[in-house]
């Protein structure tokens, strides 16, 4: 049992980068969300159905094009596309490629000890062999505009979930987040008004920094941004500059929420992605932006802030008072850990370590923190793939993530041991192994729960 003594220092301890040191619930600025005050937290879901909806066949690229919306024309909500991807993703694909990694990683690795999970008659039968994409292959962008066997939404999805090369991943991630239209011809054009709308912005509100009414708001921001990681990208003065606009300006305009400490990190894997179209750096950590011509940069700039508001769009409520959304993940992740892994859970409640204690970050913060840039971006590869990948997916990836270090978990006999591990778990070192494992691991059990009206129950 944990003293009092121990956790009374879990919450007097700052928010030290210094290893060893327990961290305190980054991001956390309002008081705990009490779930018996603000009524019931999980809701219902309809029932989604047993078998994949199989997407209407498109004949012509033309057709597909006359039925797609642009989702940024004035007036329009739904982003076509993202709909017709949602219904068409073909989960027999994608579930043969998480057992194909989980099958090749057991032969290499031995016998580790599997997640819990119902029998195999619930498990679905793939039907067909994922695709593969070697690196740079163009096949990933061209077939947005060139598919006629699938809709180009369905087979740009399946072919991103495994991973994007290199040289298409940036304009894949602004295709997959509604940025881009799928129509090659309207894409100038949609940019072009884009980025002249961001910069309208800027010079309409950009100026209102310093008054009474946003400065402390302007101030936490200039406060975060030296906590960020890659330190010799992020402090550079232009990029600096670049994350204060983007993040001042998206606070402005979403006042149900305003900006929140963690929103911060997720500008970094866009305009880390984007800026990479422009630098030969291998290492874009230490790549020097200065060297970006002004207009680049400036469309650098306009794309982050864009497709970081599409990605905040779907997750909103993790950010505003009293962050509900994260308050309710944290809890359906504790009750889905309790499913299927009931001995760690037990492990963790015995040691009186709360979920609340080390999980808020990674809801908070999408894991960044936890694992290195990287496989953030790897991650949001196939998060972008996903329906509803950074609102849904994401807490099964969490589940498999605290699982993945069960033997560890385990081990330790101490609360205070455990919450340091947890804080600061030993990924410095992972790359897209370790990430193609745990989206295999986190989709099997997005499959075999997903469905089950009761899963977060006991």
């Amino acid at each position: 049992m944990a003293s009092d003594g121990a956790r009374k220092q879990f919450w007097k301890r700052s928010n030290s980068k210094v290893p060893g040191s327990i961290q305190h619930v980054y991001g956390a600025q309002h008081p705990p969300f009490d779930p018996l005050l603000h009524g019931t937290l999980l809701k219902a879901t309809p029932k989604a159905p047993s078998t994949p909806v199989k997407a209407k066949r498109v004949s012509t690229f033309q057709e597909f094009e006359s039925n797609t919306s642009d989702a940024w024309d004035a007036g329009e909500d739904d982003d076509e596309l993202l709909a017709m991807a949602a219904e068409s993703l073909n989960t027999a694909v994608v579930m043969e490629a998480a057992n194909r990694v989980l099958r090749n990683h057991s032969q290499r690795q031995g016998s580790q000890q599997p997640l819990a999970a119902p029998g195999p008659e619930q498990q679905p039968k793939p039907s067909a062999e994922p695709p593969s994409v070697p690196s740079g292959d163009l096949r990933l962008v061209k077939s947005v505009s060139e598919s006629h066997t699938a809709s180009p939404a369905e087979e740009l999805r399946k072919l991103s979930w495994s991973g994007i090369p290199k040289p298409v991943r940036a304009i894949t991630w602004k295709l997959l987040s509604g940025y881009l239209p799928a129509n090659v011809d309207r894409r100038p054009a949609t940019l072009q008004r884009k980025q002249k709308e961001y910069f309208a912005f800027i010079d309409h509100y950009y100026d209102s920094r310093n008054d009474a009414a946003h400065q402390d708001t302007y101030r936490q921001i200039r406060i975060d941004l030296p906590r960020m990681s890659p330190e010799a990208l992020i402090l550079q003065p232009k990029v600096t500059e670049i994350f204060e606009r983007i993040l001042f300006i998206w606070a402005i305009r979403h006042p149900a929420s305003g900006y929140v400490q963690g929103i911060n990190d997720l500008v970094t894997p866009f305009f880390v992605v984007f800026i990479c179209e422009h630098i030969d750096d291998e290492d874009v950590d230490t790549a020097d932006v200065s060297r970006v011509p002004a207009d680049a940069l400036r469309n650098v700039e306009a794309d982050t802030y864009w497709c970081m508001s599409r990605l905040l769009d779907g997750i909103q409520d993790n950010y505003t008072f009293a962050q509900p959304g994260i308050q309710m993940k944290v809890k359906m992740l504790e009750e889905l850990v309790s499913r299927i892994d009931e001995q760690v859970h037990r492990h963790l409640d015995q040691h009186e370590v709360r979920y609340l204690q080390f999980a808020f970050r990674w809801m908070n913060n999408l894991l960044m923190r936890e694992v290195p840039l990287r496989c953030t971006i790897r991650l949001w590869d196939t998060y972008q793939s996903e329906p509803e990948g950074f609102a849904h997916f994401h807490l099964y990836v969490c589940a498999a993530f605290l699982v993945r270090w069960r033997k560890e978990i385990l081990e330790e006999r101490d609360f205070q041991e455990l919450l340091l591990f947890l804080q600061n778990l030993p990924t410095a070192h992972w790359g897209d192994e370790d990430v193609s494992l745990l989206l295999a691991e986190a989709y099997r059990l997005k499959f075999a729960f997903a469905d089950a009206p009761n899963h977060y129950k006991k």
